[in-house]
C-alpha cells in the first residue's frame, strides 16, 4: 500500500505554492449542505486549500492530515486548528461535526474504516462531501507538450488510487444518499514557473524522478517555455471538479 504520509511530505513547499484554492461557487453549494454551520472536519487538508472556503462558512473548522510536514506547512487561517491524524481513526468526539469534507484526497484512503469514522463524527443530518480534479487543459500546443514530454513519461508511476479520481469516483461505493450537486469548473491563471511547480507536485512526477532522474522533467520545461513566450505571461487553465454529497445518516 502507498505510503501516503510520504508521498505528501516531498515537495510540501511545493504543494502549498502552486496547489488550487476552489471558487466561490462550490462553497455556496458546500453551505447549502447543512442546516447549521457550528463545525466542519477538513480531512487530508494538505496545506489547508480547502480549509480557506470552509472557514468562510463554519466557527470552527478542524484540519487534518497523515503528513506532518503538510501540516506544518499550512495556510495561516484564523478559525482553524491543523493537527496530524490518519483519515481513518482521529480522537473527534462522537456527532462533532456538522460537515465533512474532502478534497483531492478520497483516493487514498481506506474506505473500510474510513466510513465509519465519517458516520461516527458527523451530527444527526450532517453532510459529507469529496471533490477532486484531474488534468488541467490550456493553450492546445502546451497541452500537446505536457501530454507528451510529461505525462507519457510519468504515466507508469501514478499509483493505483489515482485512477479512482481519473474515473471520476465511478468506483468508489458511497455509503450515503446522494445529493445533486452542481457542475463547477476549476480556473487557473499560472505563469510559467507556477505551472511547471504543479506538475512537479504530481505524485508521479516525483516517483518518476527518483527512478530516471529530471532530465526529462528539465527538456519538457525547455519545450515548454518556447511555446509559452515570455515565461511571465499568464495564461489560463480549466479542470471540472468531480463533486460527490450527501448525507451518510440517510443511506
Amino acid at each position: 500500500m502507498t505510503d501516503t504520509s510520504e508521498l505528501f511530505s516531498d515537495k510540501a513547499d511545493l504543494y502549498a505554492q502552486s496547489r488550487p484554492n476552489y471558487p466561490d461557487v462550490l462553497f455556496a453549494f458546500i453551505k447549502s449542505l447543512t442546516n447549521t454551520h457550528n463545525t466542519a472536519w477538513d480531512c487530508a487538508t494538505g496545506n489547508g486549500q480547502a480549509a480557506i472556503g470552509l472557514a468562510q462558512i463554519f466557527d470552527n473548522v478542524f484540519a487534518t492530515d497523515i503528513s506532518n510536514v503538510q501540516i506544518s506547512n499550512h495556510l495561516d487561517i484564523e478559525n482553524v486548528t491543523f493537527s496530524v491524524s490518519p483519515a481513518e481513526h482521529t480522537e473527534f468526539a462522537d456527532n462533532m461535526f456538522d460537515l465533512v469534507n474532502v478534497a483531492q484526497a478520497l483516493h487514498w484512503f481506506d474506505f473500510e474504516k474510513f466510513w465509519p469514522e465519517v458516520r461516527r463524527v458527523l451530527k444527526p443530518g450532517g453532510a459529507f462531501i469529496t471533490y477532486g480534479y484531474d488534468w488541467f487543459d490550456g493553450d492546445p500546443e502546451i497541452n500537446a507538450l505536457i501530454e507528451r514530454k510529461v505525462k507519457a513519461v510519468v504515466a507508469p508511476y501514478w499509483a493505483p488510487q489515482n485512477q479512482l479520481l481519473i474515473n471520476g469516483y465511478r468506483d468508489v461505493e458511497f455509503p450515503f444518499e446522494y445529493i445533486d450537486a452542481p457542475k463547477i469548473k476549476l480556473t487557473l491563471d499560472w505563469n510559467l514557473a507556477q505551472m511547471m511547480n504543479y506538475l512537479h507536485t504530481w505524485s508521479a512526477t516525483r516517483r518518476c524522478m527518483n527512478d530516471i532522474g529530471s532530465a526529462f522533467f528539465e527538456d519538457a520545461q525547455a519545450d515548454i517555455r518556447k511555446a509559452w513566450g515570455d515565461p511571465l505571461d499568464v495564461k489560463t487553465f480549466t479542470s471540472s471538479l468531480v463533486i460527490i454529497a450527501g448525507h451518510p445518516d440517510r443511506s
